[in-house]
């Protein structure tokens, strides 16, 4: 990972745009910064730099919705994510690079399939309440997502959607379960060598820019409308998604 003028002109933008996601937006979006890093790093890298920047935003978020949560909600999809983040990590441990390329595209394009089907209202709330069976499995599936490319929100919102919790409990229990989420990939990181010299320097040039990013959220949160801000990562997601493919099958 060179910390040169090129690598500035990716990163720069994008942890801008997860801050600005997670401080005026619900941080729905803030993984699109993760395949547009992955475009000029490798897989590894590109997750592993932007964890301890979404870490530093989480911190705030926790803060402003602290014990707002639904604690029992919050605590299945946790320890479902246990063996999800397992099975990332041994998933990496053994794919080829470009299988991890490959499925931060195909994460990327999803995503963007199931907001727009949500939009569409081709997709909507289960009927009955989800069982603690039910949330432990896409808890499970919360854990692998996070672990591949940062994008846990989709399955974690099926469990939680059941719950027919109001919009701020709804928020403060994402909060919480992704920053423990968060927290719980550091070490399998670590481990699997995601990490590096390079990039936790790289962390510290860029962590003011995550506070600016989180700040010009919430700032723009009141000036912007939501429908351009996701509509914006809606393309870029398919653009970067379809590359990222591309290259994976072509490589």
């Amino acid at each position: 990972m060179a910390l040169d003028l090129n690598f500035y002109l990716f990163a720069i933008p994008a942890v801008l745009f997860a801050g600005m996601s997670k401080g005026g937006f619900g941080s729905a979006a803030a993984f699109a910064a993760t395949p547009f890093l992955a475009l000029i790093l490798a897989p590894g890298q590109a997750v592993g730099l932007m964890l301890p920047l979404l870490m530093v935003m989480d911190v705030t978020a926790v803060k402003m919705f602290w014990r707002k949560w639904d604690l029992r909600v919050a605590g299945v999809l946790i320890l479902g994510a246990v063996p999800g983040i397992l099975i990332g990590t041994l998933v990496y441990g053994v794919a080829d690079p470009r299988v991890f390329k490959f499925l931060i595209g195909v994460v990327a394009l999803g995503f963007v399939g199931w907001q727009l089907a949500k939009t569409a209202r081709l997709l909507h709330p289960p009927k009955r309440e989800l069982g603690e069976g039910a949330g432990l499995f896409w808890g499970a599936v919360t854990g692998i997502t996070s672990f591949i490319s940062h994008a846990g929100g989709p399955p974690a919102a099926v469990y939680m959607l059941s719950k027919r919790m109001d919009k701020t409990t709804y928020q403060a229990t994402s909060v919480l379960v992704f920053w423990a989420v968060n927290l719980m990939k550091v070490i399998p990181y670590a481990f699997v060598g995601i990490f590096t010299r390079e990039s936790l320097t790289a962390d510290l040039t860029l962590i003011p820019v995550a506070v600016i990013g989180v700040l010009a959220g919430v700032w723009m949160h009141h000036k912007v409308p939501e429908k351009l801000f996701f509509g914006l990562a809606y393309v870029f997601l398919v653009i970067t998604g379809s590359k990222l493919i591309w290259e994976a099958l072509a490589g």
